[in-house]
């Protein structure tokens, strides 16, 4: 088979196309959310996370455990779907007060105020709604 002129003009030209684009880009440049966790060269791990995957939790870390492993065993679900795992958090006072740091196509941000109620009602609705359920 004759040689491809055009190869033999660039020796590398061939090597280049069978192996594909570049995978070293680094793909925290072309993502963008704010939520990748590779580390790509001259980029560390917060302290915060350092420290918790080192086994040394912030109280805020602990109690979120703590609560995620009560709700497991209480419903006996060893693997709780993103809604309950929110659920968790509201129950534990979380609200969505601050605009988001992360940017995350296809979703709207938006804000709270920090007394909401956890799932869109007061209080006293969600007594008269666990009374209605204990009926």
């Amino acid at each position: 088979m004759p040689a491809d002129p055009d190869h033999a003009a660039d020796p590398l030209a061939f090597s280049e196309t069978a192996r594909g684009p570049d995978r070293r880009v680094n793909v925290l440049d072309v993502r963008g959310t704010g939520l990748e966790r590779r580390r790509g060269p001259g980029r560390r791990r917060s302290d915060f996370a350092k420290a918790a995957e080192e086994g040394e939790m912030t109280p805020e870390q602990f109690l979120m455990v703590k609560a995620i492993d009560a709700f497991k065993r209480v419903n006996d679900r060893p693997f709780p779907s993103w809604c309950e795992v929110l659920e968790v958090m509201r129950k534990l006072g979380y609200r969505k007060t601050m605009p988001s740091e992360l940017t995350i196509k296809g979703a709207q941000d938006w804000s709270e105020a920090p007394d909401a109620a956890a799932f869109g009602f007061s209080d006293a609705e969600e007594e008269t709604e666990a009374d209605l359920e204990a009926a």
